[in-house]
């Protein structure tokens, strides 16, 4: 399943929200895969609540972030086409 790096709390537990789940995870984070930072996406195995394995998913990662940039170039495109004239 995918999850996504939330946040660092207290500079030492990894908070990954499980997409698949809707729920959150609460790692240590020297349990992270290297070159792990905040909004990084994984690959995670889970045996029941025990992760069985966790690895960097770059693709994904990429995936989601030329989705974000595509939706905030629609709408930039769209702040000057409103149908409102400005009073002047």
């Amino acid at each position: 399943m995918k999850g996504m790096l939330d946040r660092i709390e207290d500079g030492c537990l990894a908070v990954i929200l499980i997409e698949e789940l809707q729920k959150e995870i609460v790692l240590p984070a020297a349990w992270l895969p290297e070159g792990s930072e905040v909004h990084s996406w994984f690959d995670i195995e889970l045996d029941g609540h025990q992760i069985r394995s966790i690895a960097l998913d770059a693709k994904t990662a990429a995936a989601k972030e030329d989705k974000a940039e595509a939706l905030m170039r629609r709408l930039k495109a769209k702040r000057g086409k409103s149908r409102f004239k400005r009073g002047e």
